[in-house]
């Protein structure tokens, strides 16, 4: 039995899960600690404000991802093993034509916001923080796709290693601004949404220099953008995407700057990052899958997967006999409300 475990933990999909899942549970921890803080300065009603545009945030910058997330997933990984010549033209082609039409949708966001705020978020926010939420949707879209590229390519610890260096830099800044009183709801969305991201990439620029430039250089190749695959796949997971966050935009809605707000974007924010660890699974799955040829490839796969995804169903059933006490002392008692709606 101990000799079939250590099989199973030498192979290197379980290899990559583990250096994936230690990644992204680092970063659970940070997010976790972000919430430790901020739940202490800021007042519910306020933390309410950075849940819903924080989430606005993270819900455009998945849906303007235009499904090319499956395309790199897909296409990627067998490229670099065959060192087709073409690598550098699909990286670039993909990430031209995301941006393309993210700054379109973006630029109508910057006009609109303003008033989508005021008849259906009903967040009361100034409009710079509007802005700036949506200025950090374009940061975020890149990181996105760099963090499935360096996945796609099996480079999973240096993908984790930049993004927890940013959430340390993220860290030192929130700290540093606790004392001199400028810890708001626009900069925590400027922190999070537009310097975290920066950071990640000035990392990732040392460290693969030779392959910016070789992307900056490549041309952009309509066929390459693969559309109808890409079509698919985005409105297939946009209805995931959309119902993650759509409960909190209601409540905004309906309980317009309500510390209720507050509580249920913290409990949101637990759910959603236990969730996350989910990903950490699947995104290392998700390339072996572009290789498989045969059923019985596909059903060893779905048996590994079935095994890997043991571990956040423990967690979520951990987290339902989670001690109220627990999250008094995390989350204080002046957000009391998030541990029954968290369970």
């Amino acid at each position: 039995m101990i000799q079939r475990l250590f099989s199973f933990i030498k192979k290197p999909t379980s290899r990559n899960i583990i250096v994936n899942t230690i990644g992204n549970y680092l970063n659970v921890f940070f997010v976790a600690f972000f919430a430790f803080l901020l739940v202490r300065i800021m007042h519910p009603s306020d933390y309410g404000v950075l849940s819903v545009l924080l989430g606005v945030a993270y819900v455009l910058a998945n849906i303007l991802d235009f499904g090319t997330t499956a395309s790199i997933y897909s296409y990627l990984p067998p490229m670099i093993e065959k060192r087709h010549k073409n690598t550098y033209v699909f990286l670039k082609t993909i990430l031209s034509y995301q941006t393309g039409f993210s700054i379109i949708v973006i630029t109508l966001l910057f006009i609109f916001f303003p008033y989508l705020d005021k008849v259906f978020f009903k967040t009361g926010a100034p409009e710079y923080e509007l802005y700036l939420t949506t200025f950090s949707v374009l940061f975020l879209i890149w990181q996105n796709y760099a963090i499935n590229a360096l996945n796609a390519a099996k480079q999973f610890l240096k993908a984790n290693l930049y993004l927890n260096l940013s959430n340390v830099i993220k860290t030192i800044v929130i700290i540093a601004l606790i004392p001199l009183n400028l810890v708001t709801v626009g900069s925590i969305i400027f922190t999070f949404g537009i310097l975290g991201p920066a950071v990640f990439f000035i990392l990732l620029f040392f460290e693969k220099k030779y392959i910016f430039f070789r992307i900056i250089k490549a041309p952009i190749v309509k066929e390459e953008f693969k559309f109808a695959y890409t079509l698919t796949f985005f409105i297939a997971s946009q209805f995931f995407n959309l119902a993650s966050r759509m409960d909190l935009f209601l409540l905004s809605f309906f309980l317009s700057k309500s510390p209720e707000v507050g509580y249920y974007g913290l409990a949101q924010k637990i759910i959603l990052t236990v969730m996350a660890s989910v990903a950490s699974i699947t995104q290392v799955l998700s390339p072996n899958f572009s290789k498989i040829k045969t059923k019985q490839e596909i059903m060893k796969e779905f048996r590994h997967g079935f095994l890997y995804l043991l571990i956040p169903a423990f967690l979520f059933i951990a987290l339902y006999f989670t001690p109220n006490w627990v999250f008094y002392l995390f989350f204080t008692e002046k957000f009391a409300q998030t541990a029954a709606i968290t369970k």
